[in-house]
């Protein structure tokens, strides 16, 4: 395992290095692959490691296009380095998504979360209404769209967390609202023969971003750790990229391939303050009591398709204090993960 340090070029490398198993998949790939939302925080991840895989598998012919609206000048000179092709377009704009370069896979990243509860309208438009032009567009691709664990309600700890046959229980605009995306890709697998991938992703943690920098940051000021959560499920970010892209060979039609992506542990969020705070050398305080319920997952099925994380947990709660504590830089993102109401 490769030690990652404080510099950002060191681990934007590891994030996007694919794994022999997806190199050998992506020889088979049918053709050109498009990752739309590309500018987002997994998109750069994924984009890289899909040019880097195809290279790999001596697949140099096959383009990989990463579409956003690119406030991002760094990342988006980042990724034409790699040789990705990046395309500028507003895919909230019907005729922008129609005139999307053609591709055989399709990794749908877009959405709209943070914000969303002051302006449910636009949590409707980008995660319902604009996955319909993206359907439209890529009628017959095979079609890898991210969702979220957000869509199944809340269960015990003790239960393992829902399975992919559990039905959907999801509260509030966000998690409705990409149920809804779901269902409109699932339309397309039923109606258009689009073989469709959904990918229900619950917290995915890399330094500068994620459930345990929110932790780390919240330790280091001194102020009470929320318990309202109770537990999470997080996952290492590079596993996550290279299961998306892993399941493009799964992506089926007329019923969608579904997956719930997140690691293997349980963490209470009490625990995992308090081992966090170990490594940071601080004394954790705590506010809230911890419910008999939280948001959580069970990913055995991704675990027995595409193997363990990794990284385990314990190594990621010493990579976020390490990283912290030697000055790496942090995005300004709180996941909100201790939001029990669906509101974001």
């Amino acid at each position: 395992m490769k030690e990652i340090r404080s510099g950002v070029p060191d681990l934007e490398e590891e994030l996007g290095r694919p794994g022999p198993a997806l190199v050998a998949e992506a020889a088979d790939w049918p053709g050109d692959v498009v990752v739309l939302g590309a500018g987002g925080k997994t998109g750069a991840g994924i984009a890289s490691m899909a040019r880097r895989a195809l290279d790999a598998a001596g697949r140099e012919d096959v383009q990989v296009l990463a579409v956003s609206r690119w406030t991002d000048a760094r990342g988006r000179a980042g990724l034409e380095k790699l040789g990705v092709r990046t395309v500028v377009a507003d895919l909230s704009d019907p005729a922008a998504a129609d005139a999307l370069p053609d591709a055989a896979v399709v990794i749908h990243l877009v959405g709209a979360k943070f914000g969303t509860a002051s302006a449910p309208e636009q949590a409707w438009m980008t995660n319902t209404v604009l996955p319909a032009f993206v359907a439209r567009r890529y009628r017959g691709a095979h079609v890898v769209a991210l969702s979220t664990g957000n869509v199944y309600g809340m269960t015990a700890p003790v239960t393992g967390g829902s399975r992919e046959t559990d039905e959907p229980r999801p509260v509030g605009d966000y998690a409705v609202t990409c149920r809804g995306r779901e269902q409109v890709f699932t339309h397309a697998a039923r109606t258009e023969d689009t073989p469709v991938a959904l990918i229900r992703l619950n917290y995915a943690v890399e330094p500068r971003y994620g459930v345990l920098a929110d932790l780390a940051r919240t330790l280091l000021a001194g102020n009470p750790v929320d318990l309202g959560a109770g537990a999470v499920n997080v996952v290492w970010q590079r596993y996550a990229n290279e299961v998306v892209l892993r399941t493009v060979g799964h992506a089926a039609a007329p019923e969608p391939f579904v997956l719930n992506l997140t690691g293997p542990e349980t963490a209470g969020v009490r625990a995992l303050a308090t081992r966090l705070a170990h490594h940071l050398d601080v004394l954790p305080e705590f506010t809230g009591e911890e419910p008999a319920t939280s948001l959580l997952a069970d990913a055995t099925l991704c675990h027995t398709l595409f193997g363990y994380p990794d990284r385990t947990l314990g190594q990621l709660v010493e990579l976020q204090a390490r990283w912290i504590t030697e000055g790496g830089e942090l995005w300004d993102k709180p996941t909100k993960f201790e939001r029990r109401d669906g509101s974001f």
